[in-house]
């Protein structure tokens, strides 16, 4: 099902927590991007953040790896949003698992306040573990949308996102110099070649 507005209309807020989510490269920021321009064309009053960590493009906008973008306000904390998101129709938040386990809160929070609240993020970190908050999001809410990259070995369907740098922090913000997108097959290939060299 394709979300794209609110069914409530208007003088009847229904808040609902749409979670678009996928590995690297998949297009959830795009997807999250159109979603709320949509919203905008529709006359309604969006915000939208982002964690202040991910300055990959820039630090005041939200940028998909195909270069669209729309203005966004860079947080520190999840309950940030909280403070500047009142009287708002439409919140948009990307890349939520860099957030701790309060985005969950701040969501539920907004939904419960009759806001419509699209949130893009990871649902997996690179060693194929769930990532952070999203998984609670992700039985919070009320849509979810998953999308996938092409593996960049052998063109199927992407799942996971494959880091080729040596870091081994969870949180590394990088682009296509430290990630690429794999599916299963590749993913498990690579992931346990890489393994048994560091172990060698």
């Amino acid at each position: 099902m394709d979300i794209l507005e609110n069914p409530a209309g208007p003088g009847d807020r229904r808040g609902t927590i749409e979670v678009i989510t996928g590995s690297m490269f998949s297009g959830k920021t795009e997807e999250l991007i159109r979603r709320l321009r949509r919203a905008q064309l529709a006359g309604l009053k969006v915000e939208i953040f982002k964690p202040s960590l991910d300055r990959r493009y820039s630090e005041t906008k939200i940028v998909s790896h195909d270069s669209r973008w729309i203005s966004s306000t860079p947080v520190d904390n999840a309950y940030g949003i909280l403070l500047l998101a009142a009287g708002v129709d439409v919140v948009g938040i990307d890349e939520a698992q860099f957030f701790d386990d309060s985005i969950v809160d701040v969501c539920n929070q907004l939904a419960n306040n009759g806001i419509r609240t699209v949130v893009a993020g990871l649902d997996m970190n690179f060693m194929a573990k769930p990532f952070g908050p999203m998984p609670a999001l992700l039985a919070v809410a009320e849509y979810i949308t998953k999308v996938h990259a092409i593996c960049m070995r052998c063109g199927s369907l992407a799942n996971y996102s494959y880091r080729k740098s040596s870091e081994d922090q969870i949180v590394v913000v990088g682009e296509k110099e430290k990630y690429e997108p794999l599916c299963r097959a590749c993913y498990n290939r690579t992931a346990g070649s890489t393994a048994l060299k560091d172990h060698i």
